[in-house]
């Protein structure tokens, strides 16, 4: 069986992370006996210099004809002072998920035990076994709204956030089936007490939970969402939001197991086609020191086994492996701890290809 894989590394550290996924993914596929056919092509920032445009044509074909997409990161100070639609993000991965009709973001923030120090809440506060998945909607809200402009030579921006039912319909049903089969419980997070867009927002998601009767659901406005991420994360099982507080709430979750460093993601949309992703950005400050964590992309690609090519036992095997790997000390620096051993790169991927 041949799979073919769409690899953009990006910039930054984006080839460093993303070369090391693929280690992953080539002993993957001497154990299962498939075929990873990995056609890699320029996005973000280096795209730019290369073609003049941080999505050229080429790559957006390439991703069109894969199965699906390993993705690094994109951005760096470098085109900071390019027109917004030429900057790595708003001009590369905004499309790149519109084009693909990528409109569910997986979030999973789960703590390691092993980590349960490197996590700036305190050890009473976190329990046992903190997992929570955000659900992101990815393609609507304001980072997509027309008009967006800037408008009296300047002096005035606009940014408008527009969402449709069927938007808001199709992301609460992805939503409420990952709670069907985790702990059946729904925070839909909103701003409904002050925006219109959040009013049909908690409309909709209600009207869809009527066909989830065995989920039980809550909602939430975005600043006490916050503010209980932090309090008592333990209450959460699935939150639900869209695209700017997802976007927001999602990092915040993510601190709570120690390091964005650790946190994968995937971006679906109809079928079994997706993009997977570490959660941080091009770290264009360490990039080429062979320092940075492998273990998010590494473990993105676990999730695109899952979602993607259905090899949920292999999924299962690298985060076991991931697991390991940090059981037994290795570290990289964004999540090293007294005691443990500092490794870089690839030494942090040896360590989980040996328990792989």
């Amino acid at each position: 069986m041949t799979l073919r894989i769409a690899v953009l590394p990006g910039d930054g550290i984006g080839p460093e992370i993303v070369s090391q996924a693929l280690r992953v993914l080539d002993r993957i596929a001497q154990r299962y006996q498939v075929h990873f056919e990995y056609r890699e092509a320029l996005v973000g920032g280096s795209a730019y210099d290369a073609t003049g445009h941080p999505l050229p044509p080429q790559t957006l074909e390439i991703c069109h004809r894969s199965d699906a997409v390993l993705f690094g990161a994109v951005g760096g100070p470098k085109w900071d002072t390019l027109p917004p639609s030429l900057r790595p993000e708003a001009g590369a991965l905004l499309p790149l998920r519109k084009a693909l009709g990528l409109y569910a973001n997986l979030r999973p923030a789960l703590l390691f035990p092993a980590l349960a120090g490197a996590s700036p809440l305190r050890a009473e506060v976190l329990g046992e076994g903190l997992d929570i998945l955000v659900v992101r909607e990815l393609t609507g809200g304001i980072y997509f709204g027309q008009p967006k402009e800037r408008r009296d030579d300047g002096r005035t921006a606009v940014d408008t956030c527009i969402y449709t039912e069927p938007e808001v319909e199709r992301i609460a049903h992805v939503a409420f089936r990952a709670a069907k089969a985790r702990h059946k419980k729904v925070a839909s997070v909103d701003k409904a007490n002050v925006l219109e867009t959040s009013r049909l927002w908690r409309e909709v998601v209600s009207r869809v939970a009527q066909d989830y009767p065995d989920v039980e659901l809550q909602h939430v406005l975005v600043d006490n969402a916050a503010m209980q991420l932090i309090r008592n994360p333990r209450q959460f099982d699935v939150i639900l939001t869209e695209n700017m507080f997802g976007d927001i709430l999602s990092d915040e979750a993510a601190m709570l197991t120690g390091s964005l460093g650790m946190l994968p993601s995937a971006s679906l949309g109809e079928g079994t086609f997706g993009l997977y992703e570490p959660v941080h950005g091009s770290a264009p400050d360490i990039a080429g020191q062979g320092v940075a964590n492998p273990l998010a992309t590494i473990l993105s690609a676990a999730m695109m086994l899952r979602y993607s090519f259905g090899m949920g036992e292999a999924a299962q095997r690298i985060e076991q492996a991931v697991d390991a790997a940090l059981r037994e000390g290795y570290r990289t620096a964004d999540i090293w701890q007294e005691g443990c051993r500092k490794v870089g790169t690839i030494e942090m991927t040896d360590a989980v290809l040996r328990y792989l």
